[in-house]
């Protein structure tokens, strides 16, 4: 299995081939589709991703000591960003995803080529994973 910052590098490996940001944008949208089913009963008010513009699911549960993630959006774009999200930290354990700092935002150049409703979003995703992984670090550490 390879480390996060594998993935990250793969990722940024992957989208620097592609030079134009609309068929950036394409690709992402593109990842987004092939995001599993997200559960019906899921989409409850407790798994909205607060700080995002669009509406975010998200739902984890730690499993053999990874954390893996399921989430959702209403948005395109957001859900390829979501895709990209559980490519590089769904199945990781807690220590992990707390410990990979997410490099590919400005190897990628995101930051500057999303919207500032997006970035912040996109933020807001990545700090509920973070969450969702120090509680479960703690969890384990009670136990």
């Amino acid at each position: 299995m390879t480390t996060i910052a594998e993935r990250q590098a793969a990722l940024v490996e992957r989208f620097g081939k592609i030079e134009d940001w609309e068929e950036r944008y394409s690709e992402i949208i593109r990842l987004g589709r092939s995001l599993p089913e997200f559960p019906e009963d899921q989409r409850t008010e407790r798994n909205k991703v607060k700080g995002c513009q669009s509406q975010v699911w998200m739902h984890a549960a730690l499993e053999d000591g990874r954390v893996e993630f399921l989430a959702d959006s209403d948005a395109a774009i957001v859900r390829g960003l979501i895709a990209i999200l559980l490519e590089l930290y769904s199945g990781e354990p807690p220590q992990s995803i707390l410990a990979a700092p997410p490099s590919f935002i400005d190897e990628l150049g995101l930051g500057s080529h999303l919207s500032q409703n997006r970035a912040n979003g996109l933020s807001a995703m990545l700090k509920q994973m973070k969450l969702y992984a120090t509680a479960f670090q703690a969890l384990a550490q009670r136990k």
